[in-house]
């Protein structure tokens, strides 16, 4: 049995009475690329292989996943290693790249570790011709789905969720994290590693879309983001630069930016 699981139950007091609940853990996870410690994240110990090949595409430290020879999980009693060992041209470009800093990424953090403001306006190169349109729909269909799909969302209400949508409104894959960007690079590394073609579906996610949230989408190549809460205004600027179909779900319906 693994000593960090992604969800725990602890026993608390409500009027002097015991009470059990479930809650999410939230684990020190360093990402090491060939024995250089880049990043330690606050993240639900669950998918994280889906995590490492995800974070290392969208943070820009890989180009594509065959950048990437192996991927080690060994967990301690202080957390856990992602051991990720890089072919040799992207490990010269990464300690080229490499600040030598510790980059500590809290569960709810953007940008974590960027070197300069500059970097947050480089030109974005485009995701398609034209924004892709969102039939309504298709996506009322998945959102609907979403709720039942998010297994570890059952159990604590406390972790946010990012699924694959199909162009039929079908989910085919979740994937679930105390961290909104966490879960985001979990299933963007599960479909990168299943070979999925980014250009026939959408993403979901449970939370608002920030500017780093449209930006992992942008940097693999997918064609629309919708998010059950508000984006910002960043992000919608990022992902009109980007031609990505900017979406928000509520009750009142599908507002596309």
């Amino acid at each position: 049995m693994p000593k960090w699981d992604a969800d725990v139950t602890v026993t608390g007091k409500r009027a002097g009475a015991s009470v059990s609940w479930h809650v999410p853990e939230e684990a020190p996870v360093a990402l090491v690329y060939n024995g250089l410690n880049h990043a330690v994240m606050l993240a639900s110990p669950a998918d994280l292989g889906d995590f490492a090949l995800g974070f290392s595409v969208t943070e820009g430290i890989v180009k594509r996943p065959d950048d990437i020879r192996t991927i080690e999980v060994f967990e301690k009693d202080q957390g856990i290693d992602l051991m990720i060992t890089l072919a040799d041209a992207p490990f010269e470009r990464f300690k080229l790249k490499h600040s030598r800093r510790a980059m500590t990424g809290r569960t709810g953090c953007g940008l974590c570790g960027i070197d300069s403001m500059e970097e947050l306006f480089q030109t974005v190169r485009p995701v398609a011709e034209m924004p892709a349109a969102l039939d309504e729909a298709v996506v009322r269909k998945a959102v609907c789905a979403f709720d039942g799909l998010q297994p570890l969302k059952k159990l604590n209400r406390s972790v946010h969720g990012a699924a694959w949508v199909t162009l039929a409104g079908d989910i085919t894959l979740v994937r679930e994290d105390v961290g909104r960007h966490n879960a985001l690079d979990k299933l963007l590394g599960a479909l990168m590693r299943d070979g999925t073609d980014m250009t026939a579906g959408f993403v979901l996610v449970s939370s608002r879309a920030s500017y780093e949230m449209a930006q992992k989408c942008v940097a693999v190549g997918a064609p629309a983001l919708v998010c059950l809460s508000a984006p910002t205004a960043f992000a919608i600027r990022l992902a009109q630069e980007a031609r990505l179909t900017l979406a928000n779900w509520s009750t009142d319906g599908l507002v596309s930016f």
